[in-house]
């Protein structure tokens, strides 16, 4: 023990200089995985707080038909297993609210909910005119409603309005409630009431379109198995159970993609950081096989010389991961509070916390000090190779087989270690097999071509022109750097790469949501004979052509297929079939639909139905190109053929989605409503008389003003794609530095023969002629393999993890290969400068 101590001394004492870079690699890893991490886990926190106010409690029960006795039953039944549990009731449904006076009358589409005593077990109402929520508000007939109803009709707090067949009297406005998701549709403005009172309008008759949701508040412990038993015990009867964990909104899905997307940028920062270990660490040892040549002589094992190198990179790993955890503080406290604080607001969220937390310190002390030691181990192996003989003479360092096997099994043993590394990190076994398998594919391609290379130069080593034969020479002589050069520089651009075309994927995704074009104001429930008039109104006030969509509401009763065979409406419902379907025909695909099986048919109008159906019925509900599927449409029933299967980007809103498509002509005289998808007048009066226009024509029709709802989520994604960015910019910096770093270390392999070819004299053009060509290559191979690699890793993420449509981002890859190549070329010569410009006479004395 003491002489590993003391021979560790010495070592960090005489190599401080040339293992600063390694200290630097693991500095910058940890540092990213630290920040980056703790970000992920304060956004959770927030997350989890906003999904119980989502919820308004920890488990729910929603049906779309009233409760029975037998799942009353089986609810009763379980809960009876509970320590202790608190339940409510709520019921929504879409209805008509009236206004009666002396003059006229005002009819509206409203969202009622019907709600208890005990609602909400999490989150407050946020009231107008700074009102307090009481349930007391509600008794005797009284309601809630949202402000823009009261725009819409014409009321005044305290006038009454008319549902089903009792008056209520409108007691406040609604601005906040919980239990409802950001950014969610809304047929129409809100109306509160009390549960019992809805039971009197007499609108919930028999079938009667209401969802029912009864939730629960319980103690966390007891919350997965009790989902996990109701799940089970009512599958069959349709009722969707959950709890606040699995919720999920437009605003969640993009911060969920956002957080994979982080973890993934921290874990390729510390591979980027391992490239550079392992580069410094092959470089230090060929330094020192010589030191290591006479330790042996001196009778030390191969053991303890191993052990002074791994105690070394496991110090360097240490206090390289601190100086990490010290910078991701830095990082996370210059983050403006006001930044976190509005992002937050926006969201509705609580406040997000910038500091660092303990898990996220830990994660980046562990794999600091691991991805240290897994990416030196390897170079590390050859001081089991050296001989003594060395000392006497040159390149008798011969590996035997043994250790040829020994060094694929810890190869293997570094990438399984590697694997559980990014998985740990992505939070997903999936993510890291792809990472990690990219990784090792891109590693074995780049390994044949070098020696592919090596094999192809040899005709140039007969050349006369100097500087091309000796280029050709270096990349096949004794201990060439052609294979670690392609190594490290070809995984450098792979993962690099990768992150950019990634982050390209993420922001065009949520620049669908941030288009000046994406439609703000919604119209529902335009009959067919007012179509045109609507359309009129519409021309005369906005810039641009609008686009009403004619919909009808069908049930799937029936599917006859060779793979489905569905004969009665309750089959149907039972395979997940059975709801009610809003449904459109038209002759063209919008924007976000593309026919992936199939074709579509042509403009001309048909009487014998055909029907498109979105991929989702295909994959899980086994529908399949020429199945006979059955509708009822107001009563009527008849059969359509699947003729196509639609791909549906149901995150670009610049379109609205449906999941089955009719071709024209089968519908032109069937009764049908329309709805309306514009980009509304952009001055606030504008808006408001446009809507006071069609609604004093057509009271009927319901106008949805979404420029608020639009507008957060733009403010919301404009903090993503911040934060996206400059992360995607983090990773370019400090892959490029490291990569950097990894090039410029080769020199130290450049400086003896140098030294020969200026006393031979070769002048400094002609080297540096001969770097150019040596590195201008090795530049352009690693940049090929490293984007093509990104490429596919890229493709696989976006559609299997992400699932997003995949954007190919070629601009990304080709700037990749050419910047590589340049950057490459440029640290290769600029690195060696002072080495072809030293006196030779100086080198060989060092040497």
């Amino acid at each position: 023990m003491k002489f590993i101590l003391q021979m560790l001394l010495r070592e960090l004492r005489s190599s401080w200089r040339r293992l600063v870079f390694f200290f630097v690699c693991v500095s910058i890893g940890v540092g990213a995985i630290v920040s980056l991490r703790s970000l992920i886990q304060n956004i959770e926190v927030a997350l989890t707080t906003e999904s119980r106010t989502l919820v308004a409690g920890d488990v729910y029960l929603q049906s779309g038909e009233p409760w029975t006795n037998e799942v009353l039953q089986i609810l009763k039944n379980r809960l009876s297993n509970v320590s202790s549990f608190q339940r409510t009731e709520i019921v929504d449904t879409t209805t008509m609210a009236r206004w009666v006076n002396s003059d006229s009358t005002s009819v509206k589409v409203v969202e009622l909910r019907g709600l208890e005593a005990e609602f909400p077990f999490y989150g407050e109402f946020k009231l107008g005119s700074e009102q307090d929520y009481s349930f007391e508000i509600l008794k005797d007939y009284g309601a809630l409603v949202g402000p823009e109803l009261l725009n819409q009709m014409g009321i005044e707090i305290g006038e009454k309005i008319t549902i089903g067949e009792i008056d209520f009297t409108v007691r406040g406005t609604v601005l906040q409630e919980p239990g409802g998701q950001l950014g969610a549709f809304n047929f129409g403005p809100r109306v509160l009431i009390d549960r019992e009172a809805l039971n009197d309008t007499g609108i919930l008759t028999f079938g009667s379109r209401a969802n029912y949701r009864i939730l629960l508040k319980l103690h966390e412990a007891e919350i997965g198995m009790l989902v996990e038993h109701l799940s089970e015990d009512l599958d069959s009867e349709f009722i969707r159970v959950g709890s606040y964990r699995n919720t999920e909104s437009r605003i969640e899905r993009y911060l969920t993609r956002t957080e994979n997307y982080l973890s993934l940028v921290g874990f390729v920062i510390v591979i980027l950081g391992g490239i550079g270990v392992w580069s410094v660490m092959r470089i230090f040892v060929q330094q020192r096989l010589n030191s290591i040549a006479v330790l042996k002589c001196l009778g030390a094992t191969t053991g303890r010389v191993l052990s002074v190198y791994i105690a070394q990179v496991a110090i360097l790993g240490l206090f390289g991961s601190l100086l990490g955890i010290f910078l991701a503080n830095v990082a996370m406290a210059s983050v403006p509070a006001s930044l976190t604080q509005e992002a937050a607001e926006v969201a509705g969220f609580s406040i997000i916390s910038t500091q660092l937390t303990d898990s996220a310190i830990l994660q980046g002390l562990v794999v600091g000090v691991f991805a240290s030691l897994l990416f030196a181990l390897i170079p590390l192996l050859e001081v089991q190779n050296v001989k003594p003989l060395i000392l006497l003479q040159q390149n008798q360092n011969k590996a035997s087989s043994s250790f040829y096997w020994l060094r694929i099994l810890i190869i293997c043993l570094v990438v399984v270690l590697l694997l559980l590394i990014a998985s740990w990190q992505a939070n997903s076994m999936e993510v890291g097999f792809y990472v990690v398998g990219g990784f090792v594919c891109v590693s074995l391609v780049l390994h044949l071509l070098g020696l592919g290379l090596m094999a192809s130069v040899a005709p140039l080593e007969t050349t006369r022109w100097f500087s091309l034969r000796h280029a050709a020479l270096n990349l096949r002589r004794p201990g060439n750097q052609t294979r670690i050069i392609l190594l490290s520089v070809g995984l450098g651009s792979f993962f690099i790469v990768g992150v950019r075309s990634l982050q390209a994927n993420l922001l065009n995704n949520f620049a669908l949501e941030l288009r000046e074009d994406t439609p703000d104001m919604f119209l529902i429930d335009i009959q067919d004979d007012q179509a045109d008039d609507v359309t009129a109104i519409l021309k005369k006030n906005i810039n641009h052509e609008p686009q009403l969509v004619p919909v009808l509401q069908a049930r799937v009763i029936g599917v006859k297929g060779r793979v489905l065979s569905l004969d009665s409406a309750s089959e149907a419902r039972r395979a997940g079939l059975g709801r009610e379907y809003t449904v459109t025909y038209r002759s063209h695909l919008e924007e976000n639909e593309r026919i992936i099986a199939g074709s579509f048919w042509d403009e001309e109008s048909s009487t014998i139905p055909e029907v498109s159906i979105e991929e989702s019925l295909y994959e899980r509900r086994d529908i399949q190109l020429g199945d006979t599927v059955k509708f009822d449409v107001l009563g009527r029933e008849f059969q359509a053929r699947v003729t196509s299967i639609r791909a549906v980007d149901w995150d670009d809103s610049r379109s609205g989605g449906f999941m089955f498509l009719f071709s024209p002509g089968f519908f032109d005289d069937a009764p049908h409503t329309f709805i309306g998808f514009l980009k509304g007048p952009s001055d606030v009066s504008s808006r408001a008389n446009l809507q006071r226009e069609i609604a004093e024509k057509y009271p009927n029709v319901s106008i949805i003003d979404g420029l608020d709802i639009l507008s957060t989520v733009r403010r919301v994604l404009d903090y993503v794609t911040l934060a996206i960015t400059v992360v995607g910019l983090i990773a370019l910096l400090s892959g490029s530095l490291i990569l950097i770093g990894s090039v410029a270390m080769t020199k130290f392999q450049r400086i003896y023969e140098a030294a020969i070819f200026r006393t031979l004299g070769a002048n400094t053009k002609t080297l540096t002629a001969t770097l150019i060509f040596e590195y201008g290559v090795l530049g352009i191979i690693a940049g090929t393999v490293g984007s093509f690699g990104a490429l596919l890793l890229t493709w696989v993420l976006v559609n299997q993890v992400f699932d997003l449509a995949w954007l190919p981002a070629l601009s990304e890859h080709l700037v990749g290969i050419l910047l590589t190549a340049v950057i490459v070329c440029a640290v290769g010569v600029l690195s060696s400068l002072d080495v072809l410009q030293r006196k030779p006479l100086a080198i060989l004395r060092a040497e």
